[in-house]
């Protein structure tokens, strides 16, 4: 039922399939997480992100594969894998009718927290993400990004190896979203290991040590940010004609982008710079990342 706790990788994905009657929403899927790491998945709208976030937190079953956390098998042991994770979703999970401390609360006694250890804990980690000044309000009361940040603190309380979060920053002010990276770059540094899903590509590029792109429901592409850039060729010319589109070549070498840049006609707005995130999910997808 597990295997060596010991190995570098918190999360082994083989052969994973899961499907919605005909439709095939992970399709093979291979996949390992790193003890330590921040990794970033991405992927179009529909491409399977969110599936496999519920799937691998044990909120939906699959039909066939394995899967690891932490050693413990999904399929044999859910339970045991369960208590090694922490889950936010896109729809936060907050019970509105009670305050902040109760909430907290609430989810130390789902977790079995003895009562002499659940206002230690909760003291500790409100103070940890600065929650604080806000115990005592109702929920319903406070900002998108103050909720996220409850939301954390109940999804740690029970202390987990590795935390999902399916689109944390979905619906948050600029200032909100990265005052949240930052609290995601805490929370790794001191040890946790974040399974990010997002559709705000800067997010991966900024935060996440791997990304894996899926589309399809299959795994396109697995890398750190400067190697999937680098499938597509690190330099880019973008160029904007009289036909009122955008287009756009990539190269492995800055001179090849000059020679090419000095081909097109006067007139046309040239920009040479270096190949981003955003770049290669497009190329590799053939969507736009507003079509996520």
């Amino acid at each position: 039922m597990t295997r060596d706790v010991q190995s570098n990788n918190i999360i082994e994905v083989n052969d994973l399939v899961k499907k919605f009657g005909n439709f095939i929403a992970i399709n093979k899927l291979n996949l390992t997480v790193k003890r330590g790491e921040i990794f970033g998945f991405l992927g179009p709208n529909g491409a399977g992100k969110t599936t496999t976030v519920r799937v691998l937190s044990t909120l939906t079953n699959f039909d066939s594969g394995e899967i690891y956390v932490d050693g413990c098998n999904l399929l044999k042991n859910p339970l045991e894998a369960k208590i090694r994770m922490g889950v936010i979703q896109q729809h936060i999970s907050l019970d509105k009718d009670l305050t902040v401390k109760e909430n907290m609360i609430q989810h130390a006694m789902y977790h079995k927290i003895p009562a002499s250890e659940r206002l230690k804990k909760i003291t500790e980690l409100s103070s940890y993400v600065g929650l604080e000044e806000y115990m005592d309000r109702m929920v319903d009361s406070l900002s998108g990004g103050w909720k996220k940040r409850v939301a954390i603190v109940c999804a740690l309380i029970h202390e987990p190896k590795i935390l999902f979060l399916d689109e944390p920053t979905v619906g948050l002010d600029i200032q909100a979203r990265r005052l949240l990276w930052d609290l995601i770059r805490k929370l790794n540094f001191d040890g946790t290991t974040i399974f990010l899903t997002t559709h705000y590509i800067e997010e991966a590029e900024a935060l996440c040590d791997r990304v894996g792109i899926i589309n399809h429901g299959k795994l396109i592409a697995l890398g750190t940010p400067p190697e999937l850039c680098s499938k597509i060729g690190s330099t880019a010319v973008e160029y904007y004609g009289p036909n009122g589109k955008t287009a756009y070549r990539y190269f492995s070498k800055r001179t090849d982008a000059n020679d090419f840049a000095g081909t097109i006609p006067d007139g046309t707005t040239v920009t040479i710079r270096n190949t981003n995130l955003e770049d290669c999910f497009v190329e590799l997808t053939g969507e736009t990342v507003g079509g996520m």
